[in-house]
């Protein structure tokens, strides 16, 4: 009795497979048949994403009437930081804006935690939204990128990992720029410049997406334009910096904030970076050089002058001589102000201005 059950418990086993082999084949037009794998157990959601050793990111982004960009760039943000499975935090400083963005942002903070704002009073520029962003982020590796969506947040799990590799600062190189001919060819020509005067060769000094290590942020102040030559002034201290290639996209709402003053505001900006990277410190260098260049001119022409005067030639109709005295006198004052700079650069020095990278005392 018992081995007839078995049989017809086989007979209906061995139907069921046929049944579900012949479901199989008649569906087989729709559906893929899966590869059979061992599994040593369920797997991750994480699995495969991408790593990175910082325990906690934060986000600053600077912005300016930038209201119908900044919910598409929450949105963004979520996805691009989600595979990282690290916490993050979203800074966002509104350097004075005249539209709704205050309200849009303010919005999106109540409905996500991870998100943060700052809004100034009135419009202080880039640098100053920068340099407070920085003193409020709390993560161990900070990010900066626009917020009018040509800057992809999805970039950032590349310049985190060039920050793994042991660099302090990993700028993004706009390859492909989508940007107005002029705003585009000037920028060129200041990386070409700003290449040429620093020796930093990076194509892109001025792209908003960046990566940086805490302690690089902790030790630069940004004021007035600065923030086109940070890495620059990371160079300076004594930090490593690189670049990777980023994606650009074309602007979406509203217009760029370029405008023909910022060209002429450059070269001042980098007369005043390459003083502050090289002769800050040892200011003499500087107008020593000039002076020393000066005092030359100055004596050349009027020694020159003099031999002429001994040779019995009159100097009272010779401009030349006024020339040589006024390069003198310059050249004295030159001398004079390198060693007021030192004078204080000596009584204000402090341990404070110098970067331990590492230490066992």
């Amino acid at each position: 009795m018992s081995e007839q059950n078995e049989n017809k418990t086989d007979n209906s086993q061995g139907e069921g497979i046929n049944k579900s082999s012949s479901t199989w084949r008649k569906s087989r037009k729709r559906f893929y048949p899966r590869k059979t794998f061992i599994s040593s157990g369920p797997k991750s959601q994480t699995e495969g994403a991408p790593k990175t050793s910082f325990k906690k990111i934060s986000l600053v982004i600077p912005l300016y009437n930038e209201e119908e960009s900044l919910v598409p760039l929450a949105n963004e943000i979520r996805k691009a930081l989600k595979p990282l499975n690290t916490q993050y935090e979203v800074i966002l400083v509104d350097d004075g804006s005249t539209d709704n963005s205050l309200n849009v942002m303010k919005e999106i903070v109540r409905t996500d935690k991870r998100f943060k704002f700052i809004s100034f009073r009135k419009n202080y520029g880039k640098s100053a939204a920068l340099q407070i962003g920085f003193k409020a982020a709390s993560g161990d590796a900070v990010i900066t990128l626009d917020a009018d969506l040509q800057d992809d947040p999805h970039e950032i799990p590349n310049l985190l990992k060039k920050l793994d590799e042991g660099f302090d600062l990993c700028s993004g190189w706009k390859k492909q720029r989508f940007d107005p001919f002029i705003k585009k060819y000037s920028s060129r020509f200041f990386n070409f410049v700003t290449r040429l005067m620093s020796g930093i060769k990076l194509h892109d000094f001025n792209c908003g997406l960046k990566a940086y290590r805490k302690e690089v942020v902790e030790n630069i102040r940004v004021y007035g334009e600065l923030h086109r030559y940070m890495p620059v002034l990371a160079n300076w201290q004594g930090f490593s910096v690189t670049e990777i290639p980023v994606k650009h996209h074309p602007r979406r709402y509203g217009k760029t904030k370029f405008g023909i003053s910022r060209f002429f505001k450059g070269f001042i900006d980098l007369i005043t970076v390459m003083f502050a990277t090289r002769y800050i410190k040892r200011p003499m260098h500087f107008f020593g050089f000039f002076g020393a260049l000066s005092f030359l001119i100055g004596f050349i022409v009027n020694a020159y002058l003099t031999f002429e005067w001994i040779s019995g030639r009159p100097l009272s109709n010779r401009p030349m001589l006024f020339l040589g005295m006024l390069m003198i006198i310059v050249g004295v004052q030159f001398f004079s102000v390198g060693l007021l700079g030192e004078m204080i650069v000596h009584n204000t020095e402090s341990e404070r201005e110098y970067i331990i990278k590492d230490q066992n005392v």
